[in-house]
């Protein structure tokens, strides 16, 4: 599905029903915005990992502009401002109240940045291996320096410095950092095909060579006061632990998470864990 908002075609995919059977009644489910990471990510990669929250909540998965089936633009549009307004005009598109954010790595970026602005529409956020600042890029180029091979190296170089060339380039990144992304890369449960992802490399190169260097939010976030949980993986080489220990430090109404099993791709990882914990947070955020 798609909505025609803030000048730009933004796609959006709804999983789980709205409302439900109780008892006499039908009971409205919480809805929870999904953002994904990057920048220039796409939803597809949540799928099926997240289907369990749809017990309780109703899923809206969202591409952001330029990223997977979205419209694209000029790359100077593919900025932090416009993904937190894009999640705005959506709300208000769907004709929804206070909604949730889900938003793991760029997309938790997002999600804080939303809530510092529309904090008033939110009924809490999760945030999953994330970061609030511009320092964590140190911490993951001295990570690869010390841990990667010489073609990770490589690689990862090209992500810091912005410096994508093609869709495909991008594409053979993934390919070859996917050790650090999952501890389940290799797992006997992924010999499925894997799925052909409509990465940006204009929006990963934007936020890598230029915003993302300026980023930091710390020191504004104890003015976010909804129930937020912080989810940190245990070995996540690119927003490592204390990234998340400082955004759960200032955040005066939230828990903390570690997934000691995970690495960034923490739905993938430990994925009945996340959901279990992100279904009981929000339950009990409710009652």
């Amino acid at each position: 599905m798609f909505a025609n908002i803030n000048k730009t075609r933004i796609f959006f995919d709804i999983n789980g029903a709205g409302f439900v059977p109780d008892g006499e009644k039908l009971k409205e489910k919480p809805v929870c915005f999904v953002l994904h990471g990057g920048p220039g990510g796409t939803h597809a990669y949540f799928k099926p990992y997240l289907d369990d929250l749809t017990e309780e909540i109703q899923l809206v998965y969202i591409d952001n502009r330029g990223s997977g089936f979205s419209a694209t633009g000029p790359q100077s549009s593919y900025n932090l401002e416009n993904n937190v307004e894009d999640i705005e005009e959506l709300r208000k598109y769907l004709g929804l109240g206070k909604i949730w954010v889900l938003g793991h790595s760029y997309g938790g970026t997002v999600a804080m940045n939303y809530a510092l602005k529309y904090q008033d529409n939110l009924e809490g956020l999760i945030l999953a291996t994330t970061t609030a600042s511009y320092r964590f890029m140190d911490k993951a180029k001295k990570f690869v320096e010390k841990n990667g091979t010489d073609e990770q190296k490589r690689v990862a170089d090209i992500l810091f410095n912005g410096a994508f060339e093609s869709q495909e380039q991008l594409t053979y990144y993934f390919e070859v950092m996917e050790p650090l992304y999952s501890r389940d890369h290799a797992s006997a449960n992924n010999d499925q095909p894997k799925l052909k992802i409509n990465r940006s490399y204009e929006a990963i190169n934007e936020g890598f060579g230029g915003f993302l260097k300026e980023l930091d939010i710390t020191g504004r976030l104890s003015t976010i006061t909804v129930p937020s949980l912080v989810i940190a993986g245990r070995h996540d080489w690119i927003t490592p632990i204390e990234e998340s220990e400082i955004i759960a430090s200032e955040l005066p109404n939230s828990k903390f998470l570690l997934l000691e099993e995970s690495s960034h791709s923490v739905m993938k990882d430990e994925t009945n864990k996340l959901n279990s914990t992100i279904l009981g947070f929000v339950k009990k955020t409710r009652s």
